[in-house]
């Protein structure tokens, strides 16, 4: 049993371990980018209810049959608009609520899945409650299928590294909405380098993470 819980739990582990920070100890910043934004204009409040983070994991080869995906919701946030610009942002997350929406169909897997990825074995989310994205620059884009590139800092675990994202930003009257795309993130410069018995399978040091934000206008 314990080796069926690590092989739905460590792909699924990694990804999660992305989006990691610690609100009680100081981060450990090794790297991180200038911030270049301000604070000037419109602000608005994230709209947690229809804001999230969705992840997913791999073992050897990236396929739909050897990953685990799920999501983490946002515990607050906000943005600053400028000139009807994106202007700014910070995106914190709620390690509590990572869950496997692969697993939402077999309950006694998932509540051991989402039970072990918060203990002391993995994510320690006691001492590790919460994630965060902060923008660090904003720039239009007119190539491909995003309109903005984002700079930002994301930390994890208390290391802290600068993470650029393609989005779909919009601004509309009241609403700001921000959509990133797909983006593959290396666990081990974040610290998590745990590895699953060789029989379990090889678990993959990219997992995939995409933000997906919205925000009211402050009234």
């Amino acid at each position: 049993m314990r080796k069926k819980l690590f092989s739905l739990a460590i792909p699924a582990l990694f990804v999660a371990a992305v989006v990691i920070s610690c609100k009680k100890d100081k981060p450990l910043t090794s790297e991180s980018n200038e911030v270049t934004t301000t604070k000037d204009g419109s602000q608005y409040t994230l709209d947690t209810l229809n804001s999230k983070v969705e992840w997913k994991g791999y073992k050897v080869f990236k396929s739909e049959n050897t990953s685990h995906f799920g999501t983490i919701k946002f515990e607050s946030g906000d943005v600053t608009v400028k000139d009807g610009k994106l202007e700014s942002g910070k995106f914190v997350a709620d390690m509590n609520s990572l869950t496997s929406v692969d697993l939402k169909d077999s309950p006694e897997d998932l509540g051991k899945l989402n039970g072990h990825l918060k203990s002391g074995d993995f994510f320690e989310v006691e001492k590790f409650p919460t994630a965060s994205y902060e923008i660090t620059k904003v720039t239009p884009s007119t190539e491909g299928d995003y309109n903005t590139l984002l700079d930002g800092n994301l930390t994890i675990k208390g290391i802290t590294k600068p993470v650029q994202f393609k989005a779909n930003v919009s601004v509309k009257e009241g609403e700001v909405s921000v959509a990133t795309e797909p983006k593959d993130i290396k666990r081990e410069e974040f610290g998590v380098k745990f590895q699953a018995p060789a029989e379990n399978g090889v678990l993959k040091d990219e997992v995939t993470l995409q933000i997906s934000v919205k925000a009211l206008e402050k009234k």
